[in-house]
């Protein structure tokens, strides 16, 4: 058990792109453990904040868990008679709300701490993205210090680094030198969960990489997954910011794309949870 209150371990949670389940007390009848709008967070190995402790917070850590293991996000709203079911002293029923946040963030990977680096930092910081940020050249990295989701990396080699340093399926790779791109896209193709490469640089530099990937048996059956030129293409402008801005407008298109289900759907949801919870 985590003494830390169940906001704190969202918090922690979406800091860290840890899946969790927010668990939560709708209503009640007769004597419960804890009142209704009593909430915990569960993950694969942290407990944060109590609804009461016993046997219904034991199950309702095991349902909790299942839902992690299901990998998707989601609700769900389960019945638990205490004195029958859970042999609690109590003697009262609870309805308890289970809300899973599986894929709410993205980890990934960004190679290179140049002027366009610096730009773009500030703004995919602000998305539910855990950065891992590459460069061997440590007076380059701006002070993130203030953006607990961003991770400074000083490496002398991009060799093994989506084996040892990260586990991210997505990667950006923006760095000051060609031959640089092409060691870490070569490496980001040849891992086999990879999901997003995008490659910094002109139409003529993404044919030509392109071609040596493609004939290459370690990357060619990934070579689907590089975006080259990266970014929105419709964003004008060569500027770090503007070209920054182009490229953090793909990586949310990118979000929207794995978005948990559609705000209505969730409204519908909650609507339908709290006409249950308020016949109880």
């Amino acid at each position: 058990m985590n003494n830390h209150n169940w906001f704190e371990g969202i918090r922690r949670c979406q800091n860290n792109g840890i899946g969790y389940v927010l668990i939560t007390v709708m209503g009640s009848l007769g004597s419960t453990p804890r009142p209704q709008g009593t909430k915990m967070v569960v993950t694969a190995g942290q407990i944060f904040g109590s609804i009461g402790g016993g046997n219904l917070e034991h199950q309702a850590i095991q349902s909790a868990r299942s839902m992690l293991t299901d990998n998707s996000n989601g609700q769900r709203l389960e019945h638990f008679p205490l004195a029958a079911k859970l042999s609690q002293c109590c003697g009262g029923a609870t309805h308890v709300l289970f809300e899973s946040f599986v894929e709410h963030i993205n980890r990934i990977a960004i190679f290179g701490a140049g002027h366009v680096s610096q730009a773009l930092i500030p703004i995919l910081a602000q998305l539910p993205l855990h950065i891992d940020w590459f460069d061997s050249r440590a007076e380059m990295f701006i002070d993130a210090s203030k953006f607990e989701n961003v991770t400074q990396h000083i490496i002398d080699s991009p060799k093994d680094v989506f084996t040892n340093a990260t586990n991210a399926k997505w990667a950006l790779i923006i760095t000051h030198d060609h031959q640089l791109d092409m060691q870490i896209t070569e490496q980001a193709l040849a891992t086999d969960d990879i999901e997003y490469v995008g490659l910094i640089g002109s139409k003529t530099k993404a044919k030509r990489f392109k071609y040596r990937l493609g004939i290459n048996s370690k990357t060619k059956h990934n070579l689907n997954k590089l975006v080259s030129p990266v970014g929105v293409l419709d964003i004008p402008g060569k500027s770090p910011i503007e070209v920054a801005v182009s490229i953090a407008g793909q990586i949310i298109q990118k979000l929207h794309e794995n978005a948990p289900p559609s705000t209505q759907q969730l409204k519908q949801s909650w609507q339908q949870t709290k006409h249950i919870a308020d016949l109880l």
